[in-house]
């Protein structure tokens, strides 16, 4: 979709969007290589002892045509239908089936816990999971809760109260005619964590890959080149996973590489690269920090490497040209407006520092949300998108006062608000000041504090909690939480390492405060909100005395 010219200033010029009336994912990214290249590799499946199947695209289609036909005896389009695996080639058909059918896709994370998935569930009204048998266990519990919930399919076993996948798929035919759907059709619900309340399910169209091609194709370089081949270490559950690797990447017909690591390191990231031979990645600063501190003896070439979730420093983005032998493209985006603003060093130079420019198709411009105006150059304000944008949301699931409160309007044009702090530089480039809500960033998850201190409340020995994000030298942040104990209770290491394992085991595994504080009083306004701030000027003095 996005051609290159001479300069970034010509790309975006002659940039035009090409969004058909009827468009659909699982067409998109499967049938139609299928149809003409069905022996072209689609997924490098890498299971956790390292033994490597690749899949077809011919594959992918019959095998996600069989599960159409399974899914259709008790699903019709616009239900949702959840995918709650890790990376692996079932995934791939579980959401091409799913968009096929004219369904709404739900990914959701294999380190959720209980609760975390009891609300995405229930409040999206989930009629199937698509799973494992680990993920099945920790559902069982909860089908009492789940009204809407009619099937487990289970993709490695048949646990009580399931569905063997295999077994299904094999009894169904593998021709199937997907759903005529439009591109403003509804196709995949992501939910997003915020400060208040509980997380929002951000509902997508159809068109919301094709939103996301220029995005992706700016930070890889032009994506694709010959011979490219993807890999990710983020899960295909979050939007970074989801549609800045897998879909695009077999939008344009590239191989997928799929691994589930048991524990990341440097050494088993790089390794990975070299032995099958990835040319392109997205890596989450967290992991490009971490390879950092194990950087290997020779170089591990590659053609692109791109990465978002904070700011990248001079330091990084000179060691990845010494290692990866090429610049890292940051961009920048959140699940509701994803890939929106990104770095392309094949045009411009790496601005360290500085996000990156508006991608092509995109309007993102600094709002003054007091005065409802457009920010001069330099000037603080909110980081804004305006509306229609094909990459950006349709609503919040079941939250209408939420999705209107996104929105601002300013001189008659209607803007999405990231929430974001930023400003334009002279160079027209946007760069990113600071998160306008208290949203933590650790290791590329964004996580919202409201969700963890509900969690922290529910311990008998919790009053109170706050819950801010402790500056990390390698994770950008990590959760720290401040409690004021109840009576009857004495702060005490133990008693710091039980509450932490509390939310660990209810929440997902990299929510959990690896920072617990007792503290006497916790700061409040006079309406009894939680003075976040304080606590992080308290959390910012400790790491400083720490370095």
């Amino acid at each position: 979709m996005l051609k290159r010219y001479a300069t970034l200033a010509q790309t975006r010029h002659r940039f035009a969007w090409d969004i058909p009336q009827a468009y659909n994912i699982g067409v998109d990214i499967c049938d139609k290589h299928a149809d003409t290249a069905p022996d072209h590799c689609a997924i490098v499946d890498i299971n956790a002892q390292g033994r490597a199947t690749e899949y077809s695209f011919g594959q992918l289609k019959d095998r996600s045509n069989q599960l159409a036909h399974a899914l259709s005896q008790t699903c019709a389009p616009n239900d949702r239908i959840a995918v709650l695996l890790p990376q692996c080639f079932e995934t791939a058909v579980a959401h091409v089936a799913i968009t096929k059918m004219g369904c709404i896709s739900l990914p959701l994370f294999t380190l959720f816990g209980p609760e975390a998935l009891l609300h995405r569930l229930k409040d999206s009204g989930a009629s199937t999971i698509i799973t494992n048998a680990a993920s099945a266990a920790v559902l069982d519990p909860l089908r009492a809760q789940l009204p809407d919930l009619k099937r487990i399919i289970c993709i490695d076993g048949t646990p009580p109260g399931t569905e063997n996948f295999h077994a299904l798929c094999d009894s169904q035919s593998t021709k199937f005619t997907p759903h005529p759907t439009k591109a403003d059709d509804p196709a995949i619900l992501i939910y997003t964590s915020g400060t208040t309340g509980a997380p929002k399910g951000a509902l997508h169209a159809h068109r919301v890959l094709l939103g996301h091609l220029p995005g992706v194709e700016m930070s890889h370089d032009f994506f694709p080149q010959p011979g490219d081949k993807i890999w990710t270490p983020a899960d295909w559950a979050w939007i970074g996973g989801l549609l800045d690797v897998l879909m695009p990447a077999l939008h344009h017909g590239v191989p997928v590489v799929a691994c589930r690591f048991t524990k990341f390191t440097a050494k088993t990231a790089f390794d990975l690269i070299r032995d099958h031979d990835i040319r392109n990645a997205f890596l989450p600063p967290t992991a490009l920090k971490l390879m950092r501190l194990d950087t290997p003896d020779a170089p591990v070439p590659m053609r692109s490497v791109a990465s978002g979730g904070e700011t990248l420093g001079k330091e990084l983005i000179t060691w990845g040209q010494q290692v990866f032998g090429t610049t890292i493209n940051e961009f920048y985006g959140q699940t509701e407006c994803n890939m929106i603003v990104s770095s392309c060093a094949t045009l411009e130079p790496a601005e360290p520092g500085i996000m990156g420019f508006a991608v092509p198709g995109h309007k993102v411009d600094i709002i003054n949300e007091d005065t409802a105006t457009r920010c001069e150059i330099g000037q603080e304000g909110s980081i804004a998108v305006r509306a229609p944008d094909p990459v950006m949301f349709l609503k919040y699931w079941n939250n209408p006062d939420a999705t209107a409160a996104k929105f601002i309007d300013v001189a008659g044009a209607k803007w999405l608000l990231t929430g974001d702090k930023g400003c334009k530089t002279t160079s027209g480039r946007i760069q990113f000041i600071g998160r306008d809500d208290d949203i933590i960033s650790s290791g590329g998850y964004r996580i919202g504090p409201a969700e963890i201190e509900d969690c922290l409340l529910t311990h008998p020995a919790v009053q109170l909690a706050g819950v801010v994000g402790k500056p990390d030298p390698i994770r950008g942040s990590v959760v720290a939480a401040y409690i004021q104990l109840a009576d009857g209770f004495d702060g005490s290491d133990e008693l710091a390492a039980d509450i932490a394992h509390h939310v660990k085991s209810k929440l997902a595994a990299y929510e959990f405060p690896r920072v617990v504080r007792f503290i006497d009083d916790m700061p409040m306004t006079t309406t009894g909100k939680i003075i976040r701030a304080n606590l992080r000027a308290r959390a910012e003095k400790e790491a400083a005395h720490e370095q």
